[in-house]
């Protein structure tokens, strides 16, 4: 059996850069490092990105910071610059171990008076999330100078940047470089450590500063097969580390850092692969029969892991994880339908974290609501600190005329507050925790509620709500009416809400008064009964499909292939007003089937298909968030084989890489946590049919023909349970 923990990528292809950045993340949830090499620069999109910490420069969009790069490093034999960049190797390999979260690198090139063979190896500490660490090492085959320059480059990408605007830079044993950001002048700090091997064959070293770079220098005189090696310690901090930065931190930097780094590493090294292996216990999905879906999902789950934000008690995933300042480090509906699933049966403490940083951003919700006209809570599209909406009226640009398009993702898809409430409810349901509802998160499942009632309309003559002027997931087609997901997830929002007030009795009696003093209960609860009850839902039609909005059926019924053959351009944006989808049934995404999928339990399997075999001709996949809604609900209907091919499309989002880098000629490109997310969804609920009912987990598999036996654990109710299928069969056991 071959190692599924292993991803490689075997030579060098230029074009493989940006996608190969993504693929071999590094990440700990603090900050993401992106696959790249020691001496790639800005231009190949190196990133440091740190969670949480934005800058604005003019009137450029609003987006994450990266830090300084402490793992630039340049190599120079008998005069001659080693650069893959530069001089093509005889031999290069990357490799990333995602069950250590360890990135390797072999590089060979063949020089002028034989071989020189570069190896390094990285990781990022999990328990203290400032730190990185590196070992680098050169071996020559031939007797000459080796000369390494390594340290901070502070010449960073940026999409919107620069974002510093100055820089302190010092160091001698240890390189430090202070750079603050234009917005409100925060700080971030990057310090690096290094300590050489094999000092008998040193005959130089210093430190140089130049341009945008601090670096350590060492020269070395070696004999074939000696090597040139060294251990590299960064850290990186910011001032949104209060806790950190109430003493001085070049004092404290000193007590963090390793003072024997060289004896120190290999040490360091297998504790953080014990880190590993203890998250592996309760979160590998092991498949007998298809080692290509058990490394796709496991490689999945390894970028779940490292993105987490463990560091934090409040704190959210963005759209792009830690992979660069793409969708402006924002945080949407993502996380709460289709990332949230894996933690809250695996580590349901940063389930918690996550969806405390909703409740925390409640009173941005409310601001965004009142800036529209309405009361209650309206989250932001594309989140920031403080519940800030990021998203541009004008988020797409024309490729013809280089213009903005206006477009109406914030202000229309309302959907976003019901995924709030759907991940809240979620985590009390698996978890049996309610105490995330005392500490707010009753008030913002209220404050989503009555936004949605606000935003209820009765026609003269009928006795329906109607939900009008809205854009479901579905974002080709903008201001629709009684979009079948927004009006059913409101629907669910309105009952959750009614259930929490009517249930207010069961909560201490301080949260039952605080409750009652901003609320007038019984009021809200008749209101909400009622909008539940008579908010309008689609229903199938005589054909059994439920139109995913009012009129939908009546657009031009025509193939995905004869639309894409409209496009005049290949990164041509295909919904608003002038897109070639926007006036025909082609779809961008899952709509009426995550709908379907979410509660399938109010429909029939006949209805489920037929719906299924409708949308799915008719659905671009133009966003990541798609295949994995197509393949549960597949796995729903009962055909498992079907639903493998959307699985796998999910699954290896990141590893095969090549997906949409761009809406118009904005760049979106980066990782794909949602996919993440819903591959395994797919195979804990789709191929396995886990389910919950009465405190008890039912187990109703659905494997594909291919799969032989699977095995997970997950957390229900504060108990740890291992299941084990074999063909048809399942057994639950708790540990």
């Amino acid at each position: 059996m071959r190692n599924v923990w292993i991803i490689e990528e075997q030579g060098f292809d230029r074009e493989k850069i940006e996608d190969n950045g993504n693929k071999f993340l590094l990440g700990n949830g603090y900050m993401g490092i992106r696959g790249t090499l020691g001496e790639f620069g800005k231009e190949q999109l190196v990133a440091v990105n740190l969670a949480g910490i934005y800058d604005q420069v003019g009137d450029g969009w609003r987006e994450p910071l990266n830090a300084p790069n402490p793992l630039y490093t340049v190599l120079i034999v008998d005069g001659e610059k080693y650069s893959i960049l530069k001089k093509e190797p005889i031999a290069h390999k990357l490799s990333l171990n995602d069950r250590q979260a360890v990135l390797s690198r072999e590089t060979t090139w063949e020089g002028s008076k034989g071989q020189i063979r570069l190896c390094s190896e990285r990781f990022l500490n999990m328990e203290n999330p400032h730190l990185i660490y590196e070992r680098y090492e050169v071996i020559c085959d031939f007797a000459g100078n080796v000369t390494v320059q390594t340290g901070i480059d502070a010449d960073v990408w940026d999409i919107y940047g620069p974002h510093f605007v100055n820089f302190d830079y010092s160091g001698e044993e240890i390189l430090s470089v202070k750079a603050s950001i234009q917005e409100n002048r925060e700080s971030v700090w990057v310090f690096e450590n290094i300590e050489v091997e094999n000092k008998e064959f040193l005959v130089d070293c210093g430190v140089e500063q130049r341009d945008k770079t601090v670096l350590h220098h060492f020269s070395y005189r070696v004999q074939p097969g000696e090597n040139v090696s060294f251990v590299k310690q960064c850290a990186v901090y910011t001032t949104k580390d209060r806790e950190a930065l109430d003493g001085c931190l070049a004092i404290q930097i000193d007590t963090i850092f390793e003072q024997d780094l060289l004896g120190s590493y290999e040490r360091l090294k297998q504790e953080h692969i014990a880190w590993w292996e203890e998250k592996w216990k309760t979160s590998e999905v092991w498949i007998e029969g298809d080692e290509e879906a058990m490394k796709a999902l496991n490689y999945s789950l390894y970028h779940l892991h490292s993105i987490a934000p463990r560091h934090s008690e409040s704190l959210s995933i963005a759209a792009r994880g830690l992979s660069g300042q793409t969708y402006k480090g924002a945080v949407f509906w993502d996380t709460e339908m289709f990332i949230l699933d894996f933690f809250l049966y695996t580590e349901p403490s940063v389930a918690k974290t996550l969806l405390r940083y909703r409740i925390d951003t409640l009173e941005g919700a409310k601001e965004k609501a009142q800036g529209y006209g309405y009361d209650g809570a309206f989250y932001a599209w594309e989140s920031q600190e403080g519940g800030y909406d990021a998203c541009s009226d004008y988020n797409v640009t024309d490729v013809f005329t280089g213009r903005p398009m206006r477009t109406f993702f914030k202000d229309k898809q309302i959907h976003i507050s019901a995924a709030i409430v759907h991940g809240i409810m979620r985590y009390v349901n698996v978890t049996g925790d309610r105490s995330i509802l005392e500490e707010g998160g009753i008030e913002t499942i209220v404050e989503c509620a009555i936004f949605y009632y606000g935003l209820l309309l009765k026609k003269v003559s009928g006795d329906r709500y109607e939900l009008h002027d809205v854009i479901g997931p579905d974002e080709y087609h903008e201001r629709v009416s009684n979009n079948g997901y927004t009006n059913r997830m409101a629907k669910y929002t309105f009952e959750s809400a009614s259930m929490l007030l009517s249930t207010l009795a069961e909560y201490p009696e301080e949260i039952r008064q605080r409750i009652e003093k901003q609320y007038a209960v019984e009021e809200l609860k008749e209101r909400f009964a009622d909008a539940a009850e008579h908010i309008y839902i689609p229903e199938p039609d005589s054909d059994g499909v439920i139109d995913q909005f009012d009129g939908y059926r009546t657009l031009e019924d025509v193939s995905l292939e004869e639309v894409r053959s409209r496009l005049l351009h290949e990164k041509e944006y295909w919904g608003g007003a002038y897109g070639v989808a926007s006036h025909t049934q082609i779809i961008k995404q899952a709509d009426v089937v995550t709908w379907l999928t979410l509660f399938a339990d109010e429909f029939s399997k006949e209805i489920l298909t037929k719906n299924w075999e409708y949308y799915e001709p008719r659905t671009e996949h133009g966003s990541s968030l798609s295949a994995c809604m197509y393949a549960w609900l597949a796995c729903i209907c009962g055909f498992p084989d079907k639903a493998y091919p959307f699985f796998l499309k999910s699954a290896t989002a990141d590893l095969k890489g090549g997906g949409k880098q761009w809406a118009g000629l904005v760049y979106i490109g980066g990782s794909h946590p949602a996919a993440s997310g819903g591959a395994y969804m797919n195979a804990i609920h789709g191929f396995a049919g886990v389910s919950f009912q009465d405190g008890r987990i039912l187990v109703n598999p659905k494997l594909p023909s291919n799969w032989k036996k699977m095995r997970f654990t997950l957390i229900y109710q504060g108990k740890k349970y291992r299941i084990e299928i074999n063909g048809k069969d399942a057994s639950v056991t708790e540990l």
